[in-house]
């Protein structure tokens, strides 16, 4: 059962980040700001997304 809930939590972690990649690539930051945030939520996904989430650029 642990690597159901685990597999769910992962795949939703996925998609998430997925999303958060998409709204980077579509701001209007710098070519260099949008990949170094894409960067930080690939290398770190929950915590880049926080990260990402209150500090990244809006827009």
């Amino acid at each position: 059962m642990g690597y159901e809930v685990g597999g769910v939590l992962g795949f939703l972690v996925l998609l998430v980040d997925i999303w958060a990649i998409m709204q980077i690539a579509a701001s209007n930051k710098s070519t260099l700001t949008k990949v170094v945030w894409i960067l930080i939520v690939l290398l770190l996904p929950i915590l880049g997304l926080i990260i990402w989430y209150f500090l990244g650029p809006k827009g």
